[in-house]
């Protein structure tokens, strides 16, 4: 199977890139040429890719440019040259959330290379297009939409819950395809559970009223009386970064007043993705409520990594107690980043927000309700003291590997060449 990828790879980094660049490394790399060309693949997918990059950062994503115009011509013109250089049929696009300057980049773009391909492939990585439509655009912007992109031969979609962007555009053929990626943490029962085991068996005591003793202190590392929380992610008032802020502040406070030795340290790390957030980030850490101490030997209990990548971001999972993620973000699909918390077996509490509530175990306890702080504060306190996160590494092994992901993908790219359209979910790419 010939696949033209029409989708940009890093940078700027964030999901939907990184998931791209998964793909095309694990299908043997860009057929065009390079290094890359003749490399194996199992999954019987030739790609070529059209490195379809608009915007050169994070703040530029979704934002009109004169220079972005141009680019939609340029990028088509090399998809269309594609299609008759290397005979490829099946053309790869993932669809903008709901809004406007990246839905009339869309428009373009189906305008110009649809005519020319057998098959349109959409991989939904960003959600809510389709209440964008009924809710906030006019209708000349839904009747273009719907003519422009339906009927689309298949839609690969990340979950249950998003779904409806798919059947909006009155897709063919949808597949449920969940993310899944490399293990990050391979050692893990060597490396980070006995740390992480112990550190929970002190917290614990302490949280219950009770002392540790002096075998259990020395096991646990230090700080062990630190309750060690990461956020990591785009650095977003909607992403949950000052939702994460006031739980802890929250958090702190009731541990104080009952009196317990326990306190939550933050650490945040990503990019900022406006100014404005950066500004109200440094305002807040400064208050007094999240501050540990007092009088001068106050200090602030939160820590600003900036982006990390590679030993920097696998540090700052390991060596963290949880993870706090409450998103309520307008185009959030799936929340790689808890796949990653749950890869280093970190208790997660996080937002029953589009995708997230389906990639927990059943009844989990570290789920809250969008713009609740309060929630936030008390899931963080509880789950300390009842999770060690072991069941969470379960769950990524069972359900989001990288293995388990490329053969889902890779089954739904080929049903458009092996299979009789329907509107009906597959039962193979359904399975968690």
């Amino acid at each position: 199977m010939k696949l033209l990828v029409f989708a940009h790879v890093p940078p700027p980094h964030h999901g939907q890139s990184y998931m791209v660049k998964l793909m095309l490394d694990s299908f043997g790399g860009d057929r065009r040429g390079g290094e890359t060309a003749d490399a194996p693949n199992d999954f019987g997918i030739e790609c070529y890719h059209v490195n379809a990059r608009f915007s050169k950062s994070l703040e530029d994503i979704g934002e009109f440019q004169g220079t972005k115009i141009l680019l939609v011509f340029f990028y088509s013109l090399q998809a269309i040259w594609c299609r008759f250089r290397y005979g490829v049929e099946n053309f790869y696009y993932v669809p903008a959330p709901g809004k406007k300057v990246a839905l009339y980049r869309d428009w373009l773009v189906m305008l110009l290379c649809r005519p020319f391909f057998k098959h349109v492939i959409l991989h939904w990585h960003a959600a809510g297009l389709g209440k964008w439509l009924e809710t906030s655009a006019q209708m000349n912007s839904r009747v273009a939409t719907y003519r422009l992109f339906h009927p689309v031969d298949l839609s690969i979609v990340l979950s249950k819950n998003v779904v409806a962007d798919a059947e909006k555009l009155l897709s063919r053929r949808i597949c449920i395809v969940n993310y899944g990626i490399p293990d990050p943490c391979p050692d893990f029962v060597e490396s980070v559970l006995p740390r992480r085991k112990a550190r929970f068996v002190a917290r614990r005591k302490w949280l219950n009223g009770e002392i540790p003793d002096s075998s259990e202190l020395s096991r646990a590392g230090d700080d062990p009386q630190l309750i060690k929380v990461l956020y990591l992610a785009h650095c977003m008032k909607e992403k949950g970064l000052f939702d994460t802020l006031a739980a802890v502040a929250l958090a702190n406070a009731d541990l104080l007043r009952t009196n317990s030795p326990v306190r939550l340290h933050l650490t945040v790390a990503g990019e900022f993705v406006n100014p404005a957030d950066q500004i109200g980030f440094r305002k807040r850490i400064e208050q007094p409520d999240l501050q540990i101490g007092s009088g001068g030997a106050a200090k602030s209990c939160v820590t600003y990594l900036g982006f990390v990548s590679g030993e920097r971001k696998w540090n700052a999972f390991s060596n963290s107690d949880c993870f706090c993620f409450p998103t309520y973000y307008h185009a959030e699909s799936f929340g790689l980043v808890a796949v990653e918390a749950m890869a280093f077996g970190l208790p997660v509490v996080t937002t029953r927000w589009r995708s997230l509530p389906e990639m927990f175990p059943s009844n989990y306890p570290g789920l809250v309700s969008i713009h609740s702080p309060d929630e936030v504060a008390a899931a963080l306190i509880k789950l300390v003291a009842q999770e060690t996160g072991e069941s969470l590494r379960e769950n990524f092994l069972n359900r989001f590997t990288v293995e388990r992901h490329l053969g889902k993908l890779a089954e739904a790219l080929h049903s458009v060449e092996t299979a009789e359209p329907t509107s009906a979910l597959q039962p193979a790419a359904q399975n968690p």
